[in-house]
């Protein structure tokens, strides 16, 4: 079994334990006063308080769309990924890009959505109509 780790840093524990913890659903791992692990969808993510890189307007183009960088994000099934749009569609997140989908039709047709958390970092949600395509070209 392979967990991918990432760690990010964020504004302060409260929010960021409101936004993944409260709204996401992420059980809270170890956690410490400057730093709190996340079950991520089944990876660990790791938030530390301190300066948040911000994407400083650089992006990337998929499909014409203007994609947010840095960001980060995880591959959900298809009807978890809905659940969660709609759920976060009710609430007051900032979305970047709201819920849709790209490559149409195509191989890699995939459902994504992107927003931030409370801390400003960029987070992108997606899912693949067929779980199998994941790395299609």
């Amino acid at each position: 079994m392979s967990v991918f780790h990432l760690a990010y840093t964020v504004t302060d524990l409260e929010s960021t334990r409101r936004f993944y913890g409260g709204l996401l659903g992420c059980i809270e791992g170890r956690s410490s006063e400057t730093w709190v692990d996340f079950n991520f969808f089944g990876n660990q993510l790791s938030l530390h308080v301190g300066e948040v890189i911000k994407s400083n307007n650089s992006s990337s183009s998929v499909e014409g769309v203007s994609v947010p960088m840095p960001h980060f994000g995880c591959v959900l099934d298809w009807n978890t990924f809905y659940d969660l749009a709609h759920k976060l569609k009710s609430e007051p997140v900032k979305f970047i890009i709201t819920p849709n989908v790209r490559f149409l039709g195509q191989p890699g047709e995939q459902a994504t959505m992107f927003f931030e958390d409370y801390s400003g970092n960029s987070i992108e949600l997606k899912a693949y109509k067929n779980s199998t395509e994941v790395f299609s070209k």
